[in-house]
């Protein structure tokens, strides 16, 4: 009989503690003002450090008789204590959406303020431009490494190790492991696409390539990050008159009518015979004098250096594994920066300003 007293007496303890828990949580969550209140009331006595897991702890004193029920009212306080909190968050909730409302209600007849509209880079443009011009004529954009081993930056190209343009004061070379094709280098060309796009075997070839290249050079018209694109052509049979045509064709399409385009000889190691492409200037039309009656200070004499080429030198074929006597074919790398600056009406006259990241600059374009 002691025995049943004892439970009876223990059991009602712990639940009258509990039940009064239970109205203390709900006069707490009915007074809270705000959903920031009522998250700091919901950890204050639903937390891992709250008034019900301390009173949790207590079970542990109780018999395995008493524990289960005690246990179980516990839970179903916590879960209904839980749901208020719920219901009160969204109450609290509607009311100050309710307040914005009224506060911040506007006239929606009202013209808006138009967002801030970008768009591609002038860059890009060009990009998309000159692939679009190459591509009716049957040319294909490829994309290179532009990380790549001097092999196909350099030695596959006919250049050889004491070549001017491997050293470190021209090129960047990477701090990076070597292999059998040498050391890594940031692409100073587009070039090291030529031997890679032959590897395929496929022919003919008709390959625009176009992506970064660098240089350690920095001045009106060259910066140490630039964009190249890089045609190459081969197939039986080609010859010097496919790439003045070829030239030809770009130069009125991109340039505009009325420019001009003139070959220069020179010598490149990957092609033979080789040129250099000049495009008669168009900050001063062909002059070199400018508005101010002053020296053109981008051409200087009228013409405009834009890049070389020529015909693919029978080296750089075999070192593609493409046999230069049933092959021939005509290469040409152009700056795009350079290209762009001397297109009809943009007369640019300092190649740095393209990076400078000026909006005034670049809202034209």
């Amino acid at each position: 009989m002691t025995a049943i007293i004892l439970f009876d007496s223990l059991l009602g303890y712990m639940l009258d503690k509990l039940k009064a828990l239970k109205k203390e949580i709900e006069k707490a969550a009915d007074k809270a003002k705000d959903i920031s209140g009522l998250e700091q009331l919901e950890i204050e006595y639903l937390g891992r450090k709250g008034k019900l897991t301390a009173l949790l702890k207590d079970l542990s004193s109780l018999s395995k008789d008493v524990r289960p029920k005690a246990g179980a009212m516990a839970n179903q306080i916590k879960q209904e204590s839980l749901k208020l909190f719920e219901l009160k968050k969204g109450e609290l909730g509607g009311a100050v959406f309710e307040s914005l409302a009224d506060k911040e209600r506007e006239d929606v007849t009202e013209p808006g303020i138009r967002p801030p509209q970008g768009h591609l880079h002038i860059m890009t443009q060009a990009i998309r431009e000159i692939t679009e011009i190459f591509n009716k004529i049957g040319f294909v954009r490829a994309r290179y490494p532009e990380v790549d081993w001097d092999w196909y930056a350099f030695e596959s190209l006919n250049m050889p190790p004491d070549h001017p343009a491997r050293d470190e004061w021209e090129t960047f070379f990477m701090d990076a492991p070597t292999s059998k094709k040498g050391k890594m280098v940031l692409t100073p060309h587009t070039s090291n696409a030529q031997v890679r796009e032959l590897e395929r075997g496929e022919f003919p070839v008709r390959m625009i390539n176009i992506a970064k290249c660098y240089r350690r050079q920095s001045d009106i018209t060259h910066v140490p990050m630039f964009h190249q694109f890089e045609g190459l052509y081969v197939d039986k049979d080609v010859s010097i008159s496919h790439l003045r045509g070829t030239l030809d064709y770009f130069a009125k399409a991109f340039f505009g009518p009325d420019r001009a385009i003139r070959l220069r000889p020179h010598h490149f190691r990957f092609t033979e015979p080789s040129f250099e492409i000049d495009i008669s200037c168009g900050v001063c039309g062909g002059t070199g004098v400018a508005a101010d009656k002053t020296k053109c200070r981008v051409c200087k004499q009228g013409w405009l250096e834009l890049g070389g080429a020529g015909m693919v030198h029978p080296n750089v074929l075999k070192a593609g594994k493409v046999d230069p006597k049933k092959y021939s074919g005509f290469a040409f790398g152009w700056g795009l920066e350079r290209t762009y600056m001397m297109k009809e009406g943009m007369k640019i006259d300092d190649i740095r300003i393209l990076y400078k990241n000026d909006m005034r600059f670049l809202k034209q374009f």
